[in-house]
């Protein structure tokens, strides 16, 4: 069964089949309890929900969906008045029952705008419980191994189809594909789309089920690339890192892409190493990481800073709405390790985390750079670390949810802001890479776009060498734009936007038991 929903709500930009991740288990609650695990016989999901179910009908589904959005929206009291009947809603069927209780869930989200212009809330999503289980928690999903960037992508229109990055032991790996591969055609279907119709066969093929075979025709400076691959369970590759020898000194670099559960290990790995190298920068690589496990943000900014500097401050405070406000907390910095079970969820070791104690990390940001990586950034300047950005303006998430499955769907309302040491978290149209970073959205750094014409971790990369001239020079390469997207020389830099399933695109407030 394949379906997709909007990443960015309303604004029709990213849009993901939800058969590009594997099943695994559930569980969950909330609501009201009078009708909690009240479920259509036409859901399909509710087989997965843990615990018994009693049957109802898609309005007994909706009443539940409305009672949670009221109890723990961030927004609650900006509730639109929607109509439950309403057509658009209303298909209580196997093949329309998603749909129906998916467009109900985002008619309930707050209208209002940011100063930019666009929806405040714009992350607010479903999903099914097995999927998300299966893809925050052991890393792994359904597809090729590639994360694609796309120059141009709406519901109704795709171009420049590219690839972004490549998974290890992947088939797109095998298959010898590698980043700035620009696609041509996938099973004979170009790859450029302007109608609707022809945006959801295209992604059908782009982010495959498990078993789907199809022969790629990519170019790669101006010679074709061809291969034919099968599509199935690929581990993300959350973490890699490299030491780089600049003249005297040794500047680490280290790519995150995703906050999930198997990135904890390697990470402290990584930066145990270059403790041991004695590096005295840090280039960190967030353009494709849109976020995850909330207390990962935490260690690894406790890595950075190091004990002296977040000593007695926090990592971040949690703030819900009035009716919720019991529950706002405080997140520290974790200068443990937690690597927990991923049944349990609770940590099986306490190890002390290594440090790099740093004064200052350069990030290279992109459109994906969201949530729990903004987190980063806001928290780390929350306790006056000189963070220099590199790259475009981050996506704008300064929010978080715990969610709530019920039926065998998780329903993920936003529930919490979340604001640094010095009670900051206004960045709803996100950290802008600025030459002075004179207001609190606006970081100091370069307006570098993407470049796609090397390696992630190449030193002549555009984004990376641009934060090691800025690093050894103060100020930003002259290939650098001064404007907000500003594109870079190079011949395949690009400022367009790479695709991720929303389960990758938020800051999740769950905490493992320590």
């Amino acid at each position: 069964m394949q379906m997709a929903f909007l990443m960015v709500r309303k604004a029709a930009a990213l849009v993901v089949p939800l058969s590009l991740l594997a099943a695994c288990g559930g569980g969950g609650g909330g609501g009201s309890n009078e009708v909690a695990q009240s479920c259509s016989p036409n859901n399909p999901y509710r087989v997965d929900t843990t615990g018994p179910v009693r049957d109802a009908s898609l309005t007994v589904e909706k009443q539940w969906v409305r009672s949670y959005v009221n109890d723990v929206y961030l927004w609650y009291d900006e509730v639109p008045n929607v109509n439950p009947a309403d057509p658009l809603f209303s298909a209580d069927t196997t093949a329309g029952f998603y749909t129906s209780i998916n467009n109900y869930f985002n008619a309930l989200l707050t209208p209002a705008l940011t100063p930019s212009g666009k929806f405040k809330d714009q992350f607010s999503f479903t999903f099914p419980t097995r999927q998300w289980d299966e893809l925050l928690n052991s890393g792994s999903s359904a597809g090729w191994g590639i994360e694609w960037h796309f120059d141009t992508f709406t519901t109704t229109s795709i171009s420049g189809v590219k690839v972004a990055y490549v998974h290890a032991n992947s088939p797109a790996e095998g298959a010898g594909f590698q980043r700035g591969d620009v696609l041509t055609s996938i099973g004979g279907l170009p790859a450029s789309a302007n109608t609707a119709n022809a945006v959801d066969a295209l992604l059908a093929r782009l982010f495959p089920a498990v078993g789907d075979r199809y022969a790629f025709v990519f170019t790669r400076g101006g010679g074709a690339v061809n291969g034919t691959i099968t599509s199935g369970p690929v581990t993300l590759t959350p973490i890699d890192h490299s030491i780089l020898t600049v003249g005297a000194s040794k500047v680490g670099y280290l790519l995150f892409n995703d906050h999930v559960l198997t990135s904890e290990r390697p990470m402290i790995n990584a930066i145990a190493a270059m403790q041991q190298q004695g590096v005295s920068d840090l280039v960190l690589d967030l353009r494709y990481n849109g976020g995850g496990y909330l207390y990962l943000a935490s260690e690894l900014a406790y890595m950075i800073a190091g004990p002296s500097r977040t000593a007695g401050r926090s990592f971040e405070t949690t703030v819900f709405n009035n009716k919720q406000s019991a529950r706002n907390e405080a997140t520290p910095f974790f200068d443990l390790a937690c690597v927990p079970d991923p049944v349990t969820f609770q940590c099986s070791t306490d190890a002390p985390l290594p440090t790099l104690n740093l004064g200052r990390v350069f990030v290279l940001t992109g459109p994906n750079t969201c949530s729990a990586s903004e987190g980063i950034i806001n928290s780390l300047r929350g306790i006056d670390v000189d963070v220099r950005i590199i790259g475009s303006t981050t996506c704008g998430k300064p929010y978080g949810f715990f969610g709530a499955s019920n039926c065998g769907i998780t329903y993920f309302p936003l529930e919490f802001k979340g604001v640094n040491h010095k009670g900051y978290g206004d960045y709803a149209d996100g950290f802008v890479p600025d030459a002075t970073g004179n207001s609190t959205d606006r970081v100091r750094g370069c307006a570098v776009a993407d470049d796609l014409s090397r390696a992630l971790g190449d030193p002549a990369e555009g984004q990376l060498a641009a934060a090691l001239f800025h690093r050894a020079n103060g100020t930003c390469p002259p290939a650098a734009s001064p404007s907000r997207e500003g594109p870079l020389s190079a011949s395949r830099a690009v400022a367009g936007h790479v695709a991720k399933p929303a389960a990758l695109n938020n800051r999740n407030g769950r905490m493992p038991a320590r």
